[in-house]
């Protein structure tokens, strides 16, 4: 059920936005409904970005209930990603066929230590990480530090490149115990904004800590770049 219309529009709040706001749904919905009803808010000129946001009942503060990882959709994401490889001259090679813009050892090193940060992704194999241990206080902060939770250390460096240059999707929590995600494009046929949904959503439940009392999924929410958002009716977000 949409909010009641007849309400003036607020100093400072956009036409688009206060229209969407009378079409938001005050309950939660199925996944098909939810995206059905995503796709019929007032749009920009672009294409915008679906997200979903899980409000996880883990305690952020807790290593072990700790929630990171990478998921490959099976309708991808719509964009594809700078990758780079950390590994050998015999992987260097295959990475750069499956996508990679640069691969090596030392030498990328130096390069990023000069400045270079042109890429998104950094994925390395095992026998790499001293060398890239170098580059922790500069790809650190930054989130690009290669990790085997997230997927990006793996001794089959050309086929994580390859699933990383088309769009895997890399989540962690953040301080508030939320895990947010990019899963398709506004543009793309509900159909598949729903099977890129559900499968994420079945990832992290496959990721619950064994440490985690009571409720794990509190809540879900879908929404694009510019769009409010819509809640999942979901039965892990109502049951103790």
């Amino acid at each position: 059920m949409a909010k009641a219309t007849g309400e003036k529009k607020p100093r400072g709040v956009s036409k688009r936005a206060f229209e969407n706001e009378k079409l938001r749904p005050t309950t939660q919905l199925e996944p098909v409904e939810a995206v059905a009803a995503l796709k019929k808010f007032k749009a920009p000129k672009f294409d915008q970005t679906v997200e979903v946001c899980l409000s996880l009942g883990i305690d952020p503060k807790q290593a072990d209930q700790a929630i990171r990882g990478s998921v490959a959709l099976p309708k991808g994401i719509g964009a594809t990603k700078r990758v780079v490889a950390f590994c050998g001259p015999d992987a260097a090679k295959e990475a750069l066929e499956a996508g990679a813009i640069k691969a090596g050892a030392d030498e990328l090193v130096a390069e990023i230590e000069k400045g270079w940060m042109d890429f998104d992704v950094a994925v390395a194999s095992p026998d790499m990480m001293r060398v890239v241990s170098k580059l922790g206080r500069v790809l650190g902060p930054k989130g690009l530090m290669p990790s085997p939770k997230a997927g990006t250390v793996t001794p089959n460096v050309a086929q994580a490149v390859k699933e990383y240059s088309a769009g895997k999707v890399e989540y962690r929590n953040d301080k508030g115990g939320n895990v947010h995600a990019a899963i398709g494009k506004m543009s793309f046929p509900e159909s598949d904004l729903v099977e890129n949904l559900k499968h994420f959503i079945s990832t992290i439940e496959k990721a619950r800590p064994g440490s985690t009392k009571g409720t794990y999924i509190r809540k879900i929410t879908i929404s694009g770049s510019m769009s409010p958002g819509v809640q999942i009716k979901h039965e892990a977000a109502v049951v103790a």
